[in-house]
Parts: C-alpha cells; sequence; structure tokens
C-alpha cells in the first residue's frame, strides 16, 4: 500500500505514515496495511486498522440485529395503530391528528442523530444503547396503561417516549459497523437493518391477532415483553474496538461546518429530506387503505407483514449491491422505483394486486432505507466523521419525517378518504429525491477523485 504522501499534492517533508490497533498504540509490519481507513488531519492522515470479519464483528452485528429487531421494528407497526385508532381506539380524533403519533415517533430516530452520533464518537456507545433501551421498554409498557381516547397520553408515551428510546438505540447500533467493517460495512448494516424488518413482520401479525382477542392493554404489554430480553442480549454481545477519545486527545476530530461547505452531502441531505416525505405512506395507510376499499380484511391486516417482511431479504441483498456497484447508484434505483409503486397502490382492488404491490413496494422502500447509511458513510473522510455525517444529515431530515404523515392525512381528509392526493404528493416527493440523489453523484465524480462508476 502507497503512502498518501507521495502524491504530488502533498507538502514536501511530510513522509510520515501511522496505523493505530484498538489499543491506539502504532502497528507495525504488513497487516498495518491491510483494510485501513485514512483520516486526513492537515497534511499528516492517520489510519486505523479495520479487521472487516472476524467473530466479533459479526456477534456485534447480531446483538445490533437484537437491538433494532425490538425497537425500530416495533416502532413500524405504527401502521396497524394507525388503523386500529382511526376505527376502534381514537375514534375522536382524525386520521391525520393520529398520524402525528406515529410521524413524530419515527421521527425521534432521525431528530436525535446529531447527539447519539456524537456520544457514539465519544466513546459513549454502551452507555447510549442502555439508556435508549431503558426509555424505550418503560414507554412500551406505559403505553399499555393509556385510556381509549385520551389522545395525550398515548401520544406521550408512543409518540415521545418510544421514539426518544429508538433515537438513542438506533444510530450508535448502525455505526457500530464503522469499528469491525470497511469493504463489507454496507453488508453489516444491511443485515442490521434487517432486523428492523423481521420486527416489522412479527410485531403487527402478533397485535393484529392480541388486540381484537385480549383488548388494546393486554395487546401491547404482551408484545412489549419480548422488547426487554432482545435488548439486554444485543449489548451483551456488541463489542466496540476502538477507546474513548481523551478530552486532550490530539486525534483528528470531525469538522461539521465543512459538512455544509460539502455539495455532495448537502445535495444528498435534501435528496433524503424529499425522500422521506413520501416513502412511509405506504407502512402507515396500506391496511387502512385494504379495509376502507374492502379489499380481503384478513389480508389487509396482514399487507403491513407482507410489505416488512420482503425487507428482511432486500435489506441485506440491496447493501451487498452497494458494496458491488456503489450505494448512490443502489438508491437512485430504490428511490424511483418507490415512487412509481406510490402510485401503484392506486390499482390496489383485490388480494392479489395488495401482496404485489406490498412484496415489490416493500422490498424497493426497505433498500432505500438500508442505504442511506453506506450512502453518507462513503463521504465521509474517516471514521471519526460517520457518527457526525449521518447524524447531521438524519436531524436534517426529521422534520420531514414529522410532517410527512400528517400531511398526508391532511390531503386524505376526515369523513370522505381522497387517496389520489396523498398517493400523488407522496409519488413526487419521492421521485424528486431520486432526482437529487442522480444530482450529487454527479457532483461526487466533480469534486472527488473518484475512479470508476461505482459510487
Amino acid at each position: 500500500m502507497q503512502s498518501s504522501q507521495t502524491t504530488s499534492d502533498t507538502p514536501s517533508g511530510v513522509d510520515d505514515e501511522r496505523t493505530l490497533q484498538p489499543d491506539g498504540k502504532p502497528a507495525e509490519g504488513p497487516a498495518a496495511e491491510s483494510d485501513a481507513c485514512t483520516v486526513e488531519k492537515g497534511p499528516e492522515p492517520v489510519e486505523f486498522e479495520v479487521p472487516d470479519g472476524g467473530l466479533t464483528a459479526w456477534v456485534t452485528v447480531a446483538g445490533a440485529w437484537l437491538c433494532l429487531f425490538s425497537t425500530f421494528g416495533f416502532a413500524f407497526t405504527f401502521g396497524v395503530y394507525e388503523d386500529y385508532y382511526v376505527r376502534v381506539y381514537l375514534t375522536d380524533h382524525s386520521p391525520s391528528s393520529i398520524a402525528w403519533i406515529g410521524s413524530f415517533q419515527l421521527m425521534m430516530p432521525f431528530f436525535c442523530g446529531p447527539l447519539a452520533g456524537k456520544l457514539f464518537d465519544m466513546g459513549y456507545f454502551h452507555e447510549v444503547e442502555i439508556v435508549g433501551g431503558i426509555i424505550f421498554t418503560i414507554s412500551a409498557f406505559l403505553l399499555s396503561l393509556a385510556k381509549q381516547n385520551h389522545y395525550y397520553q398515548i401520544f406521550l408515551a408512543q409518540g415521545v417516549g418510544m421514539g426518544l428510546g429508538v433515537g438513542l438505540i438506533f444510530l450508535p447500533s448502525l455505526s457500530i459497523t464503522v469499528h469491525h467493517f470497511k469493504r463489507h460495512r454496507a453488508l453489516a448494516s444491511g443485515i442490521i437493518m434487517s432486523g428492523t424488518s423481521l420486527g416489522a413482520t412479527l410485531f403487527p401479525i402478533m397485535l393484529n391477532h392480541w388486540l381484537p382477542k385480549y383488548g388494546f392493554a393486554r395487546a401491547v404489554r404482551y408484545s412489549s415483553a419480548i422488547v426487554p430480553p432482545c435488548l439486554v442480549a444485543g449489548n451483551l454481545m456488541m463489542k466496540k474496538r476502538l477507546p474513548p477519545r481523551p478530552k486532550n486527545s490530539t486525534e483528528p476530530q470531525a469538522n461539521i461546518l465543512s459538512f455544509f461547505k460539502d455539495v455532495p452531502y448537502i445535495i444528498g441531505t435534501f435528496g433524503m429530506l424529499f425522500g422521506l416525505l413520501g416513502l412511509f405512506f405506504t407502512a402507515i395507510y396500506i391496511q387502512l387503505y385494504g379495509v376502507t376499499h374492502k379489499v380481503d380484511t384478513t389480508m389487509s391486516f396482514y399487507s403491513i407483514s407482507i410489505l416488512n417482511a420482503t425487507g428482511l431479504v432486500v435489506r441485506i441483498a440491496g447493501n451487498r449491491l452497494a458494496d458491488t456497484y456503489g450505494p448512490f447508484n443502489a438508491i437512485i434505483i430504490a428511490s424511483t422505483v418507490s415512487g412509481a409503486l406510490i402510485w401503484a397502490i392506486l390499482g390496489v382492488k383485490d388480494r392479489a394486486s395488495l401482496i404485489v404491490v406490498s412484496i415489490i413496494y416493500g422490498a424497493a422502500s426497505s433498500a432505500w432505507l438500508a442505504l442511506t447509511f453506506p450512502a453518507f458513510a462513503s463521504l465521509a473522510r474517516g471514521p471519526e466523521e460517520v457518527g457526525a455525517r449521518l447524524g447531521i444529515a438524519l436531524f436534517l431530515t426529521s422534520f420531514s419525517v414529522l410532517g410527512s404523515s400528517p400531511i398526508q392525512g391532511s390531503l386524505l381528509g376526515t369523513t370522505v378518504y381522497r387517496w389520489i392526493h396523498p398517493v400523488a404528493f407522496s409519488a413526487t416527493t419521492v421521485f424528486v429525491s431520486a432526482i437529487l440523489f442522480f444530482i450529487a453523484r454527479i457532483f461526487i465524480f466533480k469534486t472527488r477523485d473518484v475512479k470508476g462508476w461505482k459510487v
């Protein structure tokens, strides 16, 4: 591996290159030259050895999988709650006002990005995971105590409490892959995100069976009982490699202001913002659509599970393709297909069409969500920037998630549902995200030393 100081644009007289092991000591020999992530610190790079696999790395992936399965997967069941609240439990409120609960809950993983990312970069990985797990678990059980038509109780427990818990767990669980992977980072993050897909598949099935059988309180309580064991096991399995950065450390730190001068990063952030304005529409409203259009009721109840089940495979396969063909190339395709499939919802008239749309849209949207991490991680100039870059992007786009479902609910209406309006809005915003990601890809080639077409 050639030292980066030998290039013509490096100041003369600088010929030192260091490789740091997890304990911070310089490594020697050929191993120091393999699979290292370069971090630019002025004219002098610092490198961190990345094993790119191994038992500890894959056990960590399994632990992170459990954490997202039991938290983010639980949060993605809100389509079931939306349908149940509209028809049974919060009948005094409109679909738009009810959607604020789910949108606030789904916003928090993005809104908490800067805080969670900063704490992760500082080395407080397990501390953040544990606090987030405690908040989520307590809030889930408090939701079971919420009374019928007491909107504020449900909003505080499900929207604020559970949302904050997921917000502290989500980004660190994905970012821990930076400690263990380089070439296979996208694959590892895709496997972790598949935990969300399986959780979002199983929890809706449980709730749709238990809500009519046991009632709201017991159904929520029984499903919430799965969460604590998964979080405890996940935290025991996950390991970090890099030590916390000392307060007087001379190691490189992320330059936040430089992110806002990085054109591909800014355009990519807007692409993510527009995508999230429309992407969650199907996951939240497809069950209500199926029920109100008198599509097979049983199949309508399974529509959200079918939608999320496809993500279990696609989030792994899609991110494997990102490793092979480039994350921006992959997310452009996922955005285009997702936008087209939102329009296809209007063609759902029977069981077969509901299944087809659920499967294909679940695949495309799951790939989109999983690809955002490797896409933004690929723009980082070193591992110390990964958490900060993704955290800021998630924070800026969190307001799209907050407003998306209420906007769609308002466009839908309260008494007469006008489905064409939210469908057109959501599909258009996702198509705009595809265009913006394509423009970001162009600027990557213009502003960075990129060889080949895989971006």
